[in-house]
């Protein structure tokens, strides 16, 4: 059986809810990435910073990117799924969630991100093309 822990790439970048937009770009930048997952000081994953977000929610609204904290533009709640929970949960998750980007988690510790390109490298064309349906259907 396939799980979270099989399809997902070890180890997460996370941002504080303190840290710039400047640094969440930068951040992403470097790792040629384009979301981050918001991490308190307590270890809770209190949201999600995508480029998108920086972009939309920060830049086009006349808002200094070195001035906006992550917190302010984070999408939350996050969705989190166990390290050893199955892909076909995984993806029901996100497909419910619509969401593109899981961290995975193991005893409440991320310790991983899947992407959609993570999906499409380790699952079926059924499989995939079953979450994008699901993932970009409109509403």
């Amino acid at each position: 059986m396939t799980t979270a822990r099989d399809v997902m790439n070890r180890g997460a970048q996370t941002v504080p809810p303190t840290g710039t937009l400047v640094d969440a770009a930068k951040l992403m930048k470097n790792l040629g990435i384009g979301s981050l997952p918001v991490q308190d000081d307590a270890g809770n994953i209190t949201g999600m910073v995508t480029d998108r977000d920086i972009v939309i929610s920060a830049v086009a609204d006349g808002a200094d990117p070195s001035a906006t904290s992550c917190g302010d533009i984070a999408n939350s709640p996050v969705q989190t799924v166990d390290a050893d929970t199955p892909i076909s949960e995984v993806l029901s998750t996100m497909r419910e969630h619509q969401v593109k980007r899981m961290p995975v988690t193991s005893n409440g510790e991320l310790i991983g991100m899947i992407s959609e390109s993570d999906l499409v490298a380790e699952l079926s064309g059924d499989q995939v093309a079953h979450f994008a349906e699901g993932v970009y259907k409109k509403d």
